[in-house]
């Protein structure tokens, strides 16, 4: 592992780095910089134009993209600068995160042509269908159809935990498009728009108040033909793959959050006394060792993606860091409200929206508002279940790395 990064990534970082001082708000980087509510909703509506104006949305896509076709590492210390700044660094999280990438690998060039513009400039807004009632772990067991009428697929069926689907111009969906196949071979991964009679959404409410999950039903809603990305019945590789951008972000940068709430916590536990209490101590040092062995672990994955390893160590890694650091931050939150005690609870004691990281989710609802620190506390909860839960984690490395015998099935009723 070589921690040595290349000339042009450093002469890159230093680029970056005076964009962002440039272009971000005055006092930005002082300790004490806060925003207004009304400051803050500028800053959020006009920030992704400034970063497609700067070419910073999607900058590692091929320049015949509109992206930068940056290297690897030049696409490192872009995002390392973004997360020491702590600025936002995507216009969409779905559509140049997720799907983009799986368009950039799957998509026919007309489906380039047709969807990647709206993502480089942060104007199409995209949610994810895979996850349904009976399906979510065992996603390949999908009842959502599609069945094709003329030159449109017509979708019927009902996703659940369809994050940010209310606000969704478009979908990318899982749906069955061969009964009569094995289950894994006759999936379709599906381009659907959301704005259209037959697709009906639903917030679903969580304990904090908020309801950006969703669960979307489709009554003969409909699709182009050719919005089949990566082929008919070949959408289990495709949704691997998008599931495998989702679980490899932040190689390098996922710590940083993870270590400045570390330094909060020290910061408040030193403040309040709970710092002599030695098995709060004990639990904020197994933080951060859990922490260092995060980032270590980044730079391992950079290092394989770099030498592009395709072995059963390099699986084993994202399966492993991916379980790693959610049972790791659900630990921690935990350990935050011991340190905070009851005022974690209270809306006007507990740390501002914003000032804990992972913490600005304050969409608070009438009749039922929460704390931001509460908030993020109840979002680490559901961190072991996006992106593939730790139990299926757990299955890859012990079937694909360890070559354990595969998890029983249930048995069929007779």
């Amino acid at each position: 592992m070589d921690l040595t990064y290349p000339a042009e990534a450093e002469e890159f970082r230093t680029e970056i780095r005076a964009w962002l001082e440039t272009n971000l708000p005055d006092g930005w980087f002082d300790d004490d910089f806060e925003m207004t509510d009304d400051e803050r909703s500028t800053f959020n509506k006009s920030w992704p134009a400034k970063l497609f104006e700067g070419g910073w949305i999607c900058a590692t896509w091929p320049e015949e993209y509109g992206g930068k076709g940056l290297t690897t590492m030049q696409g490192v210390a872009l995002a390392e600068e973004f997360a020491r700044a702590k600025a936002p660094m995507r216009g969409d999280f779905f559509g140049d995160t997720l799907v983009g990438p799986t368009l950039l690998q799957w998509g026919t060039e007309e489906q380039k042509k047709e969807f990647l513009p709206g993502i480089l400039k942060g104007e199409t807004r995209w949610c994810q269908g895979f996850s349904e009632p009976d399906s979510g772990s065992d996603l390949a067991s999908i009842k959502t159809t599609a069945e094709l009428d003329g030159d449109e697929w017509v979708i019927n069926g009902q996703k659940v935990w369809t994050t940010q689907g209310h606000h969704a111009d478009y979908c990318f969906l899982l749906t069955r498009t061969d009964p009569d196949v094995k289950k894994h071979a006759g999936i379709s991964y599906m381009l659907v728009p959301m704005k259209q009679d037959g697709v009906e959404v639903r917030g679903i409410v969580q304990p904090d108040g908020t309801a950006e999950f969703c669960e979307v039903f489709f009554s003969d809603a409909r699709c182009a033909k050719d919005a089949v990305v990566g082929g008919v019945n070949n959408g289990w590789k495709v949704a691997n793959s998008t599931l495998g951008f989702e679980r490899g972000l932040s190689a390098t940068t996922g710590w940083r959050r993870f270590a400045e709430e570390y330094r909060l916590m020290t910061e408040v536990a030193t403040a309040n006394g709970k710092i002599d209490d030695a098995a709060i101590r004990q639990r904020l040092m197994e933080f951060y060792t859990k922490i260092q062995i995060l980032r270590i672990n980044g730079l391992r994955n950079l290092t394989s993606t770099l030498n592009k390893s395709k072995d059963m160590g390099t699986i084993a890694l994202g399966a492993t860091n991916k379980m790693f650091w959610s049972e790791m931050h659900k630990a921690a939150m935990e350990l935050a409200l011991d340190i905070f005690g009851a005022d974690a609870m209270l809306i006007d004691t507990a740390p501002e929206t914003g000032s804990w990281p992972g913490a600005t989710r304050d969409k608070r609802r009438d009749g039922y508002p929460v704390s931001s620190m509460m908030s993020s506390f109840f979002f680490s909860r559901s961190e072991t279940i996006w992106g593939g839960t730790s139990q299926i984690q757990r299955n890859i490395v012990g079937e694909r790395v360890l070559g354990l015998p595969k998890e029983p099935k249930p048995a069929k009723e007779s």
